[in-house]
């Protein structure tokens, strides 16, 4: 070999040791800390078969919150920020809306005041402008939100603020056998338009917020068309009534990071066998945000003080997290 060519076979050498490196780690976005050992050995007992705590294939369920789980939350719920678009585009055919709370303070860019109505103030935005519309032209306007959305921070789509170390972990779980599902305070027909290309979750297995549907001809062509009426409100309480109503399965792994995420945890942590429940806690000002206890968006209290003494897992994305963000990587 001649001389000037050893550079660059050791080089070549080094590349492909990092690369079956990152072959042997699934979850290569997480820092070795206590979050991605515990991860590693339940999935890997519960899938192991001849293991005291296998599980089999068709009861490995795994329950992924969204807002604040899978992507960010931060200034505001990110369907918050559609429906606020909404109403600024549906505008000029509601009049009323330029006197009437919390709409004018939408108009008004006076984000304090619209939220200071809280949950009452955030259904009656969403009802006023996710209802009325058949869900093929809902499905339509928000992939076209999606598309051309900012995030007010980062000025990059919404989807690109979803969390890499969970992208690795979805993929890890399905690779063990494992079907994934999005359990979400957020509404459903919200998120699965595009769920499946950024998750790898396809919309039969996101459970979320609902309104009541009715079926219509429209033109001679059947359709579904949303109604200003709740039909599941799918946080807190509502999450474990959404996983017997959608799932049927009692789940083995549960993912959070709120107290909306709470009885989701309690439920899955007490079904008989090998369960597991983690919980993100935001910790990180400088690369997302650090939130828990007064937060007006993801609060995380009383979760956060049942963790220890119910076993779940708090990830510190600050110390845990090597990278927020697939861009970032």
């Amino acid at each position: 070999m001649h001389p000037r060519t050893i550079p660059t076979a050791i080089v070549a050498a080094l590349v492909l040791l990092a690369a079956l490196a990152r072959a042997d780690d699934p979850l290569p976005s997480w820092n070795d800390g206590p979050s991605k050992r515990a991860i590693l050995a339940f999935v890997a007992k519960v899938a192991k078969e001849g293991s005291p705590d296998f599980v089999p294939p068709a009861e490995r369920v795994a329950v992924f919150d969204n807002d604040g789980t899978l992507w960010s939350e931060q200034p505001v719920y990110f369907q918050f920020a559609f429906a606020i678009d909404r109403v600024k585009a549906m505008a000029d055919k509601h009049p009323e809306w330029k006197e009437k709370q919390p709409f004018k303070a939408v108009l008004d860019n006076d984000l304090k005041t619209a939220l200071a109505g809280g949950e009452k103030a955030i259904v009656e935005l969403v009802m006023a402008t996710h209802t009325g519309m058949t869900t093929d032209e809902f499905h339509e306007t928000v992939l076209d939100w999606v598309k051309t959305a900012r995030h007010p921070r980062f000025k990059r789509p919404y989807t690109d603020l979803v969390y890499q170390p969970m992208l690795e972990l979805l993929a890890h779980l399905r690779a063990n056998g494992f079907k994934t599902f999005i359990v979400s305070g957020g509404g459903i027909e919200f998120m699965r338009p595009w769920v499946e290309k950024v998750y790898g979750i396809p919309p039969e297995q996101v459970v979320g917020s609902s309104g009541k549907l009715k079926y219509e001809v429209r033109d001679g062509k059947p359709v579904l068309v949303k109604l200003p009426e709740v039909n599941l409100i799918d946080d807190g309480p509502g999450k474990p009534v959404g996983i017997q109503q959608h799932i049927g399965r009692w789940p083995v792994m549960c993912f959070g990071n709120s107290d909306g995420d709470l009885q989701m945890l309690q439920y899955t942590t007490a079904g008989p066998g090998p369960r597991f429940g983690l919980i993100v806690h935001h910790t990180d000002a400088e690369r997302e945000w650090a939130y828990d206890r007064d937060s007006h968006v993801g609060k995380l209290n009383k979760a956060l003080d049942d963790a220890p003494k119910s076993g779940w897992v708090v990830t510190d994305m600050k110390k845990e997290w090597k990278v927020i963000y697939p861009f970032q990587k």
